[in-house]
């Protein structure tokens, strides 16, 4: 069978940028491809399916219940439906039409109303939630979180992301003080983190992940949290969820990586660092480029390359550097949130060593083309 690249004539890509959803996030292991092979294959009770699997996922994350959803973000807007709706027969079946008089206000931190590839409030919206802002885009203290809570308040939103605003704003713990004091549950979505554990154990009710990201799952994604909450989220399988559905294929492939996720040896952001060092090295003997190690904003144990490009000396600015990569024979992508500033950030977790030779060699190649012409 010839290449899929040739059949569809795609790009082969060099995902410099981390797990990112634009690039299909991550790449399974071998045992949880044949677990979704064997869910393509097979017949379930799908609701059987669903409740059992996620009571073993719940065991093995020591939370009260789980359920697998398709991705992290429908995970917020069943989350959100869940808790407006609750156990309403007929709201359930209404939300999108019905005036409402129960309490849909969703309080989030003014920095954490971020565009994450989509925005937290289309989310929020599509569970029948209004987003309210709590504090400031630089600012958000636990006194500022509740000031913002009212009688139409149905749950706190807490997004647990590098893309949020990190200085100035409270911890998980704070947030879950503040929830517990006004009797409001508090959402949690931690797409992209690591620890599987943390934020349930903080005192979140319910904690959205992303099954592709960290976890290296198919296009999935998981909520678990405490009863009734999790049950809530499964009742909109007959609501918004229904738009929504996850294959069996997609929960036993979560279910098996999560198992596999939980006893794999993680690389550490030491070993990230022994592997980047020869490609800042070279990096560096380039005219106009500066690169060094750098952590992760959000505080997870992530390594990566920062590549600094003096525009006046390499004759073209950082974006269109970035944009000519993209656009080449291979398409390289990096993180490029601070393009604007001539900074970009190679993530090498799911680079090999060879790659980042690649990804040295076309900018070398690009640098010196440019100064030639």
């Amino acid at each position: 069978m010839s290449s899929i690249y040739e059949k569809y004539d795609l790009k082969q890509v060099i995902n410099a940028s981390g797990r990112m959803t634009i690039l299909g996030v991550s790449t399974p292991s071998a045992e949880v491809v044949e677990t979704v092979n064997y869910g393509l294959n097979h017949y379930f009770e799908m609701k059987d399916l669903v409740n059992k699997t996620g009571a073993y996922i719940a065991q093995l994350l020591g939370a009260e219940d789980a359920v697998v959803v398709s991705c992290a973000s429908a995970g917020i807007a069943q989350s959100v439906a869940a808790v407006i709706v609750q156990d309403n027969d007929w709201l359930l079946e209404n939300l999108h039409a019905a005036p409402l008089t129960v309490a849909h206000d969703i309080v989030v931190p003014r920095g954490h109303n971020v565009n994450f590839g989509a925005p937290v409030g289309t989310m929020v919206a599509l569970g029948g939630g209004r987003l309210v802002e709590a504090g400031y885009a630089n600012e958000c203290s636990p006194e500022q979180l509740a000031a913002a809570i009212t009688p139409q308040t149905a749950a706190i939103l807490y997004i647990k992301s590098h893309h949020c605003v990190q200085k100035s704003h409270l911890s998980v713990e704070q947030a879950a003080v503040v929830a517990r004091k006004h009797k409001v549950p508090l959402i949690v979505d931690a797409a992209a983190e690591e620890d599987l554990q943390c934020y349930y154990q903080f005192g979140a009710d319910l904690v959205i992940y992303s099954g592709a990201k960290a976890i290296e799952g198919p296009t999935s994604g998981l909520v678990l949290g405490r009863q009734p909450y999790v049950n809530w989220v499964k009742r909109q399988s007959g609501g918004i969820g229904r738009a929504m559905k996850v294959g069996k294929e997609g929960i036993l492939g979560l279910t098996q990586a999560i198992e596999n996720y939980l006893v794999q040896e993680k690389v550490t952001g030491a070993q990230m660092v022994e592997k980047m060092t020869p490609f800042i090295d070279s990096l560096n003997t380039l005219s106009g480029v500066k690169a060094r190690v750098v952590w992760d904003a959000a505080g997870r144990d992530i390594a990566r390359s920062e590549i600094h490009f003096d525009e006046a000396i390499v004759g073209m600015t950082t974006g269109e550097l970035v944009q000519r990569l993209k656009t080449g024979d291979i398409a390289i992508y990096f993180r490029g949130y601070k393009a604007n500033e001539g900074i970009v950030e190679v993530d090498v977790r799911s680079v090999t060593a060879e790659q980042l030779n690649v990804i040295y060699r076309c900018i070398r190649a690009l640098l010196e083309g440019e100064k030639k012409a």
